[in-house]
């Protein structure tokens, strides 16, 4: 019975938010990226805007809910930037590259085969 208990825990101060899916904290999560159904993030469609908060006036084009995992991300934000002649970074799961990209990148998305959805002004 106590392991039950222990699988239906939601919050932590020990380790913060717990998965659902293998009940381990959000941040030593095992099931993440694994192939589970909890591994796809949001609705499937990707999305790309582009973002000038918190720098300075200086714009980024955002890509955000990319079904990849890590290494798979890490690729694509370099294709990304190599195709846009310009430098970026990944950040928690988010692609940013540096200047406005939008156009080129949805059209690079899109060939790929994923939904794209332009977001923002």
């Amino acid at each position: 019975m106590a392991k039950d208990r222990d699988r239906s825990l939601v919050y932590s101060s020990d380790g913060g938010r717990a998965c659902p899916q293998c009940g381990a904290p959000v941040a030593d999560c095992r099931c993440r990226g694994a192939g589970s159904a909890g591994a796809t993030r949001g609705d499937g469609v990707v999305r790309v805007g582009r973002e000038t908060k918190g720098r300075k006036g200086a714009g980024v084009t955002v890509v955000t809910g990319v079904p990849l995992d890590e290494a798979g991300l890490r690729e694509l934000a370099a294709a990304l930037k190599k195709s846009c002649g310009s430098g970026g970074t990944l950040k928690d799961g988010v692609i940013e590259v540096q200047g406005d990209h939008r156009d080129r990148i949805v059209a690079l998305l899109q060939g790929r085969g994923w939904t794209v959805k332009r977001v923002g002004g």
